[in-house]
Protein backbone atom coordinates (compact mmCIF):
# COMPACT_ATOMS: atom_id res chain seq x y z
CA UNK A 1 0.00 0.00 0.00
CA UNK A 2 1.32 3.64 -0.87
CA UNK A 3 1.93 6.52 1.84
CA UNK A 4 -1.20 8.17 0.40
CA UNK A 5 -3.37 5.21 0.02
CA UNK A 6 -2.49 4.90 3.59
CA UNK A 7 -3.12 8.65 4.28
CA UNK A 8 -6.48 7.87 3.08
CA UNK A 9 -7.37 4.81 4.95
CA UNK A 10 -6.36 6.53 8.05
CA UNK A 11 -8.86 9.46 7.57
CA UNK A 12 -11.68 7.09 6.92
CA UNK A 13 -10.60 4.86 9.98
CA UNK A 14 -10.97 8.33 11.71
CA UNK A 15 -14.31 9.32 10.45
CA UNK A 16 -15.98 5.89 11.20
CA UNK A 17 -14.48 5.96 14.92
CA UNK A 18 -15.63 9.83 15.52
CA UNK A 19 -19.33 9.05 14.36
CA UNK A 20 -19.31 6.02 16.79
CA UNK A 21 -18.06 7.81 19.75
CA UNK A 22 -20.76 8.34 22.74
CA UNK A 23 -18.90 10.98 24.56
CA UNK A 24 -16.70 14.01 24.30
CA UNK A 25 -13.85 11.61 26.54
CA UNK A 26 -14.11 9.00 23.29
CA UNK A 27 -13.33 12.21 21.28
CA UNK A 28 -10.71 13.07 22.93
CA UNK A 29 -8.89 9.46 22.95
CA UNK A 30 -9.38 9.79 19.13
CA UNK A 31 -7.71 13.24 18.89
CA UNK A 32 -4.76 11.52 20.77
CA UNK A 33 -5.31 8.69 18.57
CA UNK A 34 -5.14 10.06 15.24
CA UNK A 35 -3.27 13.49 15.68
CA UNK A 36 -0.93 12.78 18.85
CA UNK A 37 2.64 13.14 18.98
CA UNK A 38 3.50 9.37 18.63
CA UNK A 39 0.35 8.52 15.94
CA UNK A 40 0.77 7.55 12.93
CA UNK A 41 -0.53 10.32 10.61
CA UNK A 42 1.92 13.13 12.12
CA UNK A 43 4.39 10.67 11.73
CA UNK A 44 3.90 10.50 7.97
CA UNK A 45 4.24 14.46 8.03
CA UNK A 46 7.44 14.20 9.94
CA UNK A 47 8.90 11.61 7.33
CA UNK A 48 7.88 13.20 3.97
CA UNK A 49 11.94 14.31 3.72
CA UNK A 50 12.71 10.70 3.53
CA UNK A 51 10.70 10.05 0.95
CA UNK A 52 11.97 10.03 -2.98
CA UNK A 53 11.91 13.63 -4.10
CA UNK A 54 9.08 12.58 -6.91
CA UNK A 55 6.86 11.57 -4.22
CA UNK A 56 7.61 14.80 -1.25
CA UNK A 57 4.45 16.89 -2.46
CA UNK A 58 1.77 14.31 -2.98
CA UNK A 59 2.48 12.68 0.55
CA UNK A 60 2.90 16.03 2.27
CA UNK A 61 0.33 17.67 0.86
CA UNK A 62 -2.54 14.48 1.48
CA UNK A 63 -1.27 14.41 4.96
CA UNK A 64 -1.80 17.99 5.73
CA UNK A 65 -5.34 17.57 3.81
CA UNK A 66 -6.14 14.82 5.82
CA UNK A 67 -4.85 15.71 9.27
CA UNK A 68 -6.65 19.34 8.82
CA UNK A 69 -9.91 17.26 8.24
CA UNK A 70 -9.45 14.43 11.08
CA UNK A 71 -9.17 18.16 13.27
CA UNK A 72 -12.34 19.74 11.70
CA UNK A 73 -14.21 16.30 12.06
CA UNK A 74 -13.14 15.60 16.09
CA UNK A 75 -13.89 19.53 16.72
CA UNK A 76 -17.34 18.96 15.25
CA UNK A 77 -18.35 15.72 16.93
CA UNK A 78 -16.94 17.00 20.02
CA UNK A 79 -19.38 20.07 20.09
CA UNK A 80 -22.49 17.63 18.81
CA UNK A 81 -21.55 15.54 21.60
CA UNK A 82 -21.06 18.29 24.38
CA UNK A 83 -24.77 19.81 23.67
CA UNK A 84 -26.40 16.24 23.73
CA UNK A 85 -24.16 15.30 27.34
CA UNK A 86 -25.47 18.86 28.97
CA UNK A 87 -29.20 18.20 27.87
CA UNK A 88 -29.23 14.92 29.28
CA UNK A 89 -27.48 16.09 32.42
CA UNK A 90 -30.25 18.79 33.02
CA UNK A 91 -32.57 16.11 32.20
CA UNK A 92 -31.47 14.48 35.01
CA UNK A 93 -30.59 17.00 37.30
CA UNK A 94 -34.05 18.96 36.67
CA UNK A 95 -34.98 20.72 39.88
CA UNK A 96 -38.67 21.36 40.87
CA UNK A 97 -38.09 24.67 42.52
CA UNK A 98 -41.00 25.00 43.73
CA UNK A 99 -40.61 22.62 46.63
CA UNK A 100 -39.11 23.63 50.15
CA UNK A 101 -35.19 23.47 50.47
CA UNK A 102 -33.75 20.35 52.33
CA UNK A 103 -32.67 21.20 54.60
CA UNK A 104 -35.37 24.41 55.18
CA UNK A 105 -33.73 27.41 54.45
CA UNK A 106 -33.11 29.98 58.35
CA UNK A 107 -35.64 32.07 58.97
CA UNK A 108 -34.68 35.50 58.59
CA UNK A 109 -35.76 38.18 61.75
CA UNK A 110 -35.64 41.61 61.93
CA UNK A 111 -32.75 43.80 63.22
CA UNK A 112 -32.86 44.39 67.39
CA UNK A 113 -33.07 48.10 65.65
CA UNK A 114 -35.58 47.89 63.30
CA UNK A 115 -37.86 45.72 65.99
CA UNK A 116 -37.16 48.67 68.43
CA UNK A 117 -38.31 51.56 65.69
CA UNK A 118 -41.49 49.54 65.33
CA UNK A 119 -42.45 49.10 69.03
CA UNK A 120 -42.15 52.43 69.33
CA UNK A 121 -43.73 53.78 65.92
CA UNK A 122 -46.82 51.34 67.44
CA UNK A 123 -46.96 53.19 70.08
CA UNK A 124 -47.24 56.58 69.40
CA UNK A 125 -49.01 55.81 65.83
CA UNK A 126 -52.07 54.32 68.91
CA UNK A 127 -51.66 58.13 70.84
CA UNK A 128 -52.38 59.66 67.49
CA UNK A 129 -49.23 60.30 66.12
CA UNK A 130 -47.90 60.50 62.07
CA UNK A 131 -45.19 59.29 60.93
CA UNK A 132 -42.68 61.05 58.72
CA UNK A 133 -39.40 60.60 57.62
CA UNK A 134 -37.47 62.95 55.63
CA UNK A 135 -33.99 63.71 54.23
CA UNK A 136 -30.33 62.66 55.81
CA UNK A 137 -28.40 65.12 53.74
CA UNK A 138 -29.99 68.25 55.31
CA UNK A 139 -28.90 72.55 55.16
CA UNK A 140 -27.63 74.38 57.87
CA UNK A 141 -31.29 76.10 57.51
CA UNK A 142 -33.20 73.77 59.06
CA UNK A 143 -30.84 71.84 61.35
CA UNK A 144 -29.92 74.75 63.16
CA UNK A 145 -31.47 77.98 62.50
CA UNK A 146 -34.57 77.11 61.93
CA UNK A 147 -34.34 75.05 65.09
CA UNK A 148 -32.86 78.11 67.36
CA UNK A 149 -29.64 76.76 67.48
CA UNK A 150 -27.27 79.47 68.27
CA UNK A 151 -24.46 80.87 65.90
CA UNK A 152 -21.95 79.98 68.02
CA UNK A 153 -23.20 76.92 69.13
CA UNK A 154 -20.73 73.48 69.57
CA UNK A 155 -23.09 71.31 67.37
CA UNK A 156 -22.40 73.82 64.40
CA UNK A 157 -18.45 72.75 64.70
CA UNK A 158 -16.82 71.14 62.03
CA UNK A 159 -15.54 69.05 64.73
CA UNK A 160 -19.22 67.77 65.99
CA UNK A 161 -20.94 66.97 62.71
CA UNK A 162 -20.22 65.97 59.06
CA UNK A 163 -20.29 68.78 56.64
CA UNK A 164 -20.78 68.26 52.73
CA UNK A 165 -19.87 72.40 52.30
CA UNK A 166 -20.46 74.81 54.34
CA UNK A 167 -23.90 75.20 53.81
CA UNK A 168 -25.21 71.46 53.81
CA UNK A 169 -24.55 68.63 56.27
CA UNK A 170 -26.10 65.03 57.15
CA UNK A 171 -28.55 65.79 59.48
CA UNK A 172 -27.44 65.11 63.67
CA UNK A 173 -30.62 64.98 64.65
CA UNK A 174 -34.52 64.13 62.83
CA UNK A 175 -35.84 67.56 64.14
CA UNK A 176 -35.57 69.64 60.58
CA UNK A 177 -38.92 67.38 59.67
CA UNK A 178 -40.87 69.28 62.43
CA UNK A 179 -39.90 72.57 60.75
CA UNK A 180 -40.10 70.64 57.45
CA UNK A 181 -43.73 69.74 58.36
CA UNK A 182 -45.27 72.62 60.30
CA UNK A 183 -43.97 74.41 56.82
CA UNK A 184 -46.30 72.37 55.15
CA UNK A 185 -49.25 71.63 57.31
CA UNK A 186 -51.02 74.01 59.66
CA UNK A 187 -51.97 73.13 63.08
CA UNK A 188 -52.94 71.02 64.87
CA UNK A 189 -49.85 68.53 63.96
CA UNK A 190 -48.94 65.13 65.62
CA UNK A 191 -45.70 63.42 64.42
CA UNK A 192 -43.01 61.49 64.93
CA UNK A 193 -39.73 61.17 62.82
CA UNK A 194 -37.98 58.34 63.11
CA UNK A 195 -34.71 57.88 61.31
CA UNK A 196 -30.71 57.71 60.65
CA UNK A 197 -28.53 60.74 62.18
CA UNK A 198 -25.05 61.35 62.12
CA UNK A 199 -22.28 62.75 64.86
CA UNK A 200 -18.66 62.53 64.93
CA UNK A 201 -18.87 60.32 67.90
CA UNK A 202 -17.66 56.72 68.62
CA UNK A 203 -17.15 54.78 72.08
CA UNK A 204 -19.32 52.84 73.51
CA UNK A 205 -22.58 54.40 74.09
CA UNK A 206 -21.94 56.50 70.38
CA UNK A 207 -21.74 55.55 66.80
CA UNK A 208 -21.01 58.05 64.01
CA UNK A 209 -24.03 56.99 62.51
CA UNK A 210 -26.99 56.18 64.81
CA UNK A 211 -31.04 56.52 64.74
CA UNK A 212 -33.44 58.79 66.50
CA UNK A 213 -36.93 59.32 66.80
CA UNK A 214 -38.32 62.96 67.32
CA UNK A 215 -41.95 63.76 68.17
CA UNK A 216 -43.73 66.97 67.79
CA UNK A 217 -47.37 68.26 69.17
CA UNK A 218 -48.82 71.39 67.99
CA UNK A 219 -52.12 72.61 69.12
CA UNK A 220 -54.27 74.64 71.17
CA UNK A 221 -53.44 75.08 75.03
CA UNK A 222 -50.71 71.95 74.67
CA UNK A 223 -49.06 72.29 78.67
CA UNK A 224 -46.15 70.39 80.09
CA UNK A 225 -48.64 67.82 81.25
CA UNK A 226 -49.70 66.27 77.91
CA UNK A 227 -45.66 65.61 77.38
CA UNK A 228 -45.54 63.67 80.43
CA UNK A 229 -48.69 62.23 80.32
CA UNK A 230 -47.51 61.17 76.80
CA UNK A 231 -44.36 59.92 77.89
CA UNK A 232 -45.83 58.24 80.56
CA UNK A 233 -47.48 56.01 78.23
CA UNK A 234 -44.49 55.70 75.72
CA UNK A 235 -42.90 54.14 79.17
CA UNK A 236 -45.15 52.27 79.99
CA UNK A 237 -45.56 50.69 76.59
CA UNK A 238 -42.38 49.82 75.87
CA UNK A 239 -40.83 49.22 79.53
CA UNK A 240 -43.71 47.63 81.69
CA UNK A 241 -46.83 48.89 82.77
CA UNK A 242 -45.57 49.66 86.25
CA UNK A 243 -43.18 52.45 84.77
CA UNK A 244 -43.14 55.65 86.48
CA UNK A 245 -41.44 58.77 84.62
CA UNK A 246 -39.81 61.89 86.35
CA UNK A 247 -39.32 65.28 84.51
CA UNK A 248 -35.80 67.12 85.44
CA UNK A 249 -35.11 70.76 83.95
CA UNK A 250 -32.36 70.78 81.39
CA UNK A 251 -31.89 73.13 78.51
CA UNK A 252 -32.14 72.75 74.60
CA UNK A 253 -31.95 75.67 71.94
CA UNK A 254 -36.06 74.07 70.04
CA UNK A 255 -37.57 73.86 73.11
CA UNK A 256 -38.61 76.40 76.21
CA UNK A 257 -38.46 74.84 78.98
CA UNK A 258 -36.78 72.07 78.45
CA UNK A 259 -36.71 68.75 80.51
CA UNK A 260 -34.58 65.59 80.35
CA UNK A 261 -36.66 62.23 80.94
CA UNK A 262 -36.29 59.44 83.29
CA UNK A 263 -38.58 56.43 83.70
CA UNK A 264 -38.38 53.89 86.61
CA UNK A 265 -35.66 51.24 86.97
CA UNK A 266 -37.29 47.97 85.50
CA UNK A 267 -34.46 45.91 87.43
CA UNK A 268 -34.93 46.98 90.73
CA UNK A 269 -36.92 48.87 93.27
CA UNK A 270 -35.37 52.05 94.38
CA UNK A 271 -32.03 51.32 93.19
CA UNK A 272 -31.63 47.79 94.64
CA UNK A 273 -31.03 45.09 93.13
CA UNK A 274 -33.18 41.63 94.46
CA UNK A 275 -30.25 40.61 96.46
CA UNK A 276 -30.22 44.14 98.53
CA UNK A 277 -27.25 45.12 96.56
CA UNK A 278 -26.86 48.52 94.39
CA UNK A 279 -28.47 47.82 90.95
CA UNK A 280 -25.69 47.76 88.06
CA UNK A 281 -28.37 49.56 85.26
CA UNK A 282 -29.50 52.60 87.47
CA UNK A 283 -26.31 52.89 89.34
CA UNK A 284 -28.63 52.51 92.36
CA UNK A 285 -30.80 55.80 91.42
CA UNK A 286 -33.50 53.89 90.42
CA UNK A 287 -34.18 56.07 87.50
CA UNK A 288 -32.79 55.81 83.54
CA UNK A 289 -32.62 58.32 81.43
CA UNK A 290 -34.15 57.85 78.41
CA UNK A 291 -34.62 60.94 76.40
CA UNK A 292 -34.78 64.66 76.22
CA UNK A 293 -38.11 66.97 75.52
CA UNK A 294 -39.40 70.88 76.24
CA UNK A 295 -42.11 72.92 75.10
CA UNK A 296 -41.49 73.98 71.51
CA UNK A 297 -39.33 77.22 71.76
CA UNK A 298 -41.59 80.67 70.69
CA UNK A 299 -38.73 81.23 67.85
CA UNK A 300 -39.26 78.07 65.76
CA UNK A 301 -42.88 78.59 66.03
CA UNK A 302 -42.32 82.25 65.11
CA UNK A 303 -40.84 81.05 62.01
CA UNK A 304 -43.73 79.25 60.56
CA UNK A 305 -46.22 82.19 61.99
CA UNK A 306 -47.46 82.43 58.31
CA UNK A 307 -48.42 78.67 58.29
CA UNK A 308 -50.40 79.04 61.19
CA UNK A 309 -48.40 78.84 63.98
CA UNK A 310 -48.82 81.75 65.79
CA UNK A 311 -46.63 80.95 68.98
CA UNK A 312 -49.39 83.18 70.56
CA UNK A 313 -52.15 81.18 69.52
CA UNK A 314 -50.70 77.37 69.84
CA UNK A 315 -48.35 75.54 71.68
CA UNK A 316 -46.67 72.80 71.50
CA UNK A 317 -44.22 69.58 72.79
CA UNK A 318 -41.23 68.09 71.14
CA UNK A 319 -38.91 65.56 72.45
CA UNK A 320 -36.09 62.88 70.84
CA UNK A 321 -34.84 59.72 71.80
CA UNK A 322 -32.30 57.29 70.69
CA UNK A 323 -33.69 54.03 69.12
CA UNK A 324 -30.45 52.14 69.92
CA UNK A 325 -30.19 54.07 73.64
CA UNK A 326 -33.89 52.54 74.13
CA UNK A 327 -32.70 49.25 72.84
CA UNK A 328 -29.97 48.94 75.01
CA UNK A 329 -31.60 49.60 78.48
CA UNK A 330 -34.83 47.27 77.39
CA UNK A 331 -32.42 44.24 76.14
CA UNK A 332 -29.74 44.89 78.75
CA UNK A 333 -26.89 45.88 75.83
CA UNK A 334 -23.89 47.26 77.44
CA UNK A 335 -21.95 48.33 73.98
CA UNK A 336 -23.80 50.21 71.37
CA UNK A 337 -21.26 48.78 68.67
CA UNK A 338 -22.39 45.12 68.99
CA UNK A 339 -25.80 46.47 66.69
CA UNK A 340 -23.45 47.03 64.04
CA UNK A 341 -20.54 44.30 64.36
CA UNK A 342 -23.26 42.10 62.42
CA UNK A 343 -22.26 39.21 64.70
CA UNK A 344 -24.92 36.17 64.08
CA UNK A 345 -24.67 35.26 68.16
CA UNK A 346 -25.93 38.40 69.25
CA UNK A 347 -28.02 39.19 66.33
CA UNK A 348 -29.60 36.08 67.08
CA UNK A 349 -30.57 36.35 70.78
CA UNK A 350 -33.50 39.34 70.07
CA UNK A 351 -35.33 36.83 67.54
Amino acid sequence: MSVTDRIEQLEREAQAAAAAAASTVAIEELRVRYLGRRAELPNLLRDVAQLPTDQRGAVGSAANRARKEIEALLERRAGELAVAELEARLRSERVDVTLPGDPLPAIGRLHLITQTRREIEDVFIGLGFNVAEGPEIESVHYNFDALNHDPQHPARAWTDTFYVTDEVLLRTHTSPMQVRAMERTPPPLYLIVPGRVYRRDSDVTHTPQFHQVEGLAVDEDITLADLKGTLLEFARAIFGAEREVRLRPHFFPFTEPSVEVDVSCFACSGGLAAGGERCGICKGTGWLEILGSGMVDPNVLAGVAANGYDPERVQGFAFGMGIERIAMLKHGVSDLRLFYDNDVRFLEQFA
